[in-house]
């Protein structure tokens, strides 16, 4: 799974407002978000690919650590994220 450049830097714009600061917490964590649903959307197809479910695995992983360091240093901003990014349901 590839996200273009020109992919990359709409998802970082519309989450930040910047499309040059993708070091930002919620730029990535709104990144690793596109991965698992494209990841999640390939394992519907593939049952048996145990190479993408475990990159998957890891991919969620990291998604957690990221919005665990966020909900610690910023309530308001990781309340705002997972409505827009609709994680929570």
């Amino acid at each position: 799974m590839s996200l273009t450049k020109e992919k990359k830097q709409e998802i970082i714009k519309k989450i930040t407002g910047n499309e040059k600061n993708t070091g930002d917490t919620s730029a990535q964590i709104a990144l690793l978000t596109e991965k698992i649903n494209h990841l999640t959307e390939h394992l519907k197809n593939n049952k048996k690919d145990f190479v993408t479910q475990r990159s998957l695995i890891k991919t969620v992983n990291q998604r957690r650590k990221l919005l665990n360091y966020l909900k610690k240093h910023n309530l308001e901003k990781y309340r705002s994220l997972i409505k827009e990014l609709e994680i929570r349901k």
